[in-house]
């Protein structure tokens, strides 16, 4: 195949963004499971002459990616998670078309949820809730393989145990320390697994769905703490610190953990006027939320790489 002149440099993938696809489950007892997923795939192949020369004969129509999004996701005909659904799509491309050499996979799951009625789940019921499971999968022709999966939008807040202090003051700086106030963010996370091949992949009884129920109620305790006591947050860097080392810790098989974790200020209310000048006088009770502007902390925990 002809390339391009040789003072130019190609790199190029192409793919489809956003395919939505909802599936439902049918169980023989008569519970159905759903699943709404918004799928996003690039192709990385040999197909240099469309570019070049406009000959289209190695490429891969973007339309017929988004049909074999539905294709595969009817053949899934037990419950499947993002990561499981991405390694089938990825698996596909890069076996099924020859010119394919790697197929990039993202998927953001929709969070229904099963809803209960006097405190049973209903058998075909389903509410939105808040936060997206996600997952970026990438799969080589060889097998090689990387598997990141994540949280969007976990929206966590605790009253006190919260505090500011110690930060560099110059003539630009107005913010009082404190030992006591609210801390809000809302905490998009994501986590790398450590299989590095397809031949990796554990099998049953591993679940991505668990483990991401796992990894969520992991960062979740840790921000919030004890039950009655609670723990004590002098940053929010810190807080974030000790959630991505608390991951790493209980899973051993997560390389590594990104977390953002914008700081989204509860301001204290305090009113005054000439003829009252304590309208509303600040207790710790009444608060202004503004979310712009905001604080954004975010940073990449790993494990340390063996020199061996």
């Amino acid at each position: 195949m002809t390339g391009p002149p040789k003072a130019l440099k190609l790199e190029q993938s192409h793919g489809k963004g956003s395919v939505r696809v909802g599936r439902v489950w049918r169980g023989s007892d008569g519970r159905h499971s759903f699943a709404e997923w918004s799928v996003s795939l690039s192709l990385i192949s040999d197909c240099l002459s469309a570019y070049i020369s406009g000959d289209n004969s190695s490429i891969v129509a973007t339309d017929t990616m988004k049909n074999t999004v539905y294709v595969k996701a009817k053949e899934c005909t037990e419950i499947t998670s993002v990561e499981e659904f991405a390694i089938l799509l990825g698996r596909h491309f890069t076996s099924f078309y020859p010119q394919v050499t790697s197929a990039t996979i993202k998927i953001v799951e929709k969070p229904w949820e099963r809803i209960h009625v006097n405190g049973l789940p209903h058998t075909h019921g389903f509410k939105l809730g808040s936060e997206r499971h996600t997952t970026d999968v990438t799969i080589y022709k060889h097998g090689g393989l990387h598997i990141t999966s994540g949280i969007e939008g976990l929206a966590l807040l605790k009253t006190t145990m919260s505090g500011f202090e110690g930060f560099v003051r110059d003539q630009y700086t107005i913010l009082p320390e404190t030992r006591e106030r609210m801390l809000a963010t809302e905490v998009t996370a994501s986590w790398r697994y450590t299989f590095d091949s397809l031949s990796m992949v554990p099998g049953k009884p591993f679940c991505f769905t668990e483990r991401y129920l796992n990894v969520k109620k992991v960062l979740v305790d840790t921000f919030f703490g004890p039950l009655k006591e609670g723990v004590y947050s002098p940053s929010v860097q810190n807080t974030l610190y000790l959630m991505a080392e608390a991951v790493l810790k209980r899973f051993s098989d997560v390389a590594s953990v990104q977390l953002k974790m914008p700081n989204i200020h509860f301001l204290p209310v305090n009113l005054s006027s000439k003829d009252n000048p304590s309208i509303v006088k600040f207790q710790d009770d009444v608060y202004l939320p503004t979310d712009q502007p905001h604080g954004t902390i975010e940073a990449t925990i790993s494990r340390p790489v063996s020199k061996m």
